[in-house]
This record gives structure tokens, sequence and C-alpha cells, in this order.
């Protein structure tokens, strides 16, 4: 019997966009604010893991 991944679900789901109709101008500049913040945390994480990944690739070169 063949493996069939039709059936599958993904392992990350893309998420959807927020409805941004509905929202006040207020709302949408706090909902800026919070994008801001995540977008920020996010370029930490990355530098983080580029740190350790070049940390580790340097040990390894020895």
């Amino acid at each position: 019997m063949a493996f069939e991944t039709d059936d599958l679900e993904p392992l990350k789901k893309k998420s959807q966009p927020r409805n941004l109709d509905p929202m006040s101008v207020e709302e949408l500049r706090e909902y800026i604010t919070v994008l801001k913040a995540e977008i920020a945390r996010v370029e930490e994480k990355i530098k983080a893991k580029l740190s350790h990944a070049s940390a580790a690739a340097s040990f390894f070169k020895k």
C-alpha cells in the first residue's frame, strides 16, 4: 500500500489576515503597535539563532 500525503494536514497553517474593516483608527494604531512589538521579538529571536549557529560553526571548525 502506497503512502499518500494528500490526507495529511500541513505542519504549519498560515494565519489568516485580520479583517481591518470593522476597526477604528485608534484600534488600527494599537494593532500596529502590537505588530511592531511582535516584529521586534522575532528579529531578536533571529539574532539569537544566528549567534548560536555561528558559535556552533566556530566550535566545530577547531
